[in-house]
């Protein structure tokens, strides 16, 4: 018989305060209760989220937004941590609890080799916290797959945009990003 181990989050947080991960140098995430391993960055993964990143530090009101890369976001009804790559989250510290759905104004995944996994386990793991917009970064195809109105475990307005777009996310309408130029058209 084969038995998947299920941890809780309260697990998850032991074994990073003991060192557990520290063996294994791979970036993982909590999903579910279960370890899913995320695959390495690279040049162009990184080079979108930097200007993701800069591009979002110009276009909030610090005092009440905060830019993150990569920080943990705690779903605890769903026993998961997902670190998304750009996270536009209330302004405030966070030193004694991670960042939480409601919290989150716009969430960002960038991907180049996790696109079906983004897509779907993501899409469905936001929508069901809750997260108000969820952005996929189609690095491959020059495109934005854009999640807006979670309900249940999905999202009710799903739409595609392209390098011929630019786009604002809901919280900050003035906010535009022009696609052509993230992509390098």
């Amino acid at each position: 018989m084969i038995t998947t181990l299920h941890l809780t989050l309260a697990e998850y947080d032991h074994m990073v305060k003991v060192g557990a991960f520290e063996l294994i140098p791979r970036k993982i995430e909590l999903i579910r209760g279960e370890l899913a391993e995320m695959n390495p960055a690279g040049p162009i993964h990184d080079d979108l989220v930097t200007y993701l990143t800069n591009w979002s530090v110009r276009n909030v009101d610090p005092e009440e937004t905060l830019i993150t890369s990569q920080t943990g976001l705690d779903l605890p009804s769903m026993e998961s941590r997902p670190e998304p790559d750009l996270m536009w989250i209330r302004a405030s510290r966070y030193r004694d609890r991670h960042p939480q759905a409601e919290d989150v104004q716009l969430t960002i995944e960038v991907a180049y080799s996790s696109l079906a996994y983004d897509l779907e386990t993501k899409r469905r793991l936001y929508a069901e916290a809750g997260i108000r917009e969820y952005w996929i970064v189609d690095s491959l195809a020059s495109c934005i797959h854009v999640h807006r109105e979670p309900r249940g475990d999905d999202f009710q307005n799903r739409f595609v945009r392209t390098i011929e777009h630019t786009l604002s996310p809901l919280f900050r309408a003035n906010a535009v990003l022009n696609l052509r130029d993230l992509f390098g058209g």
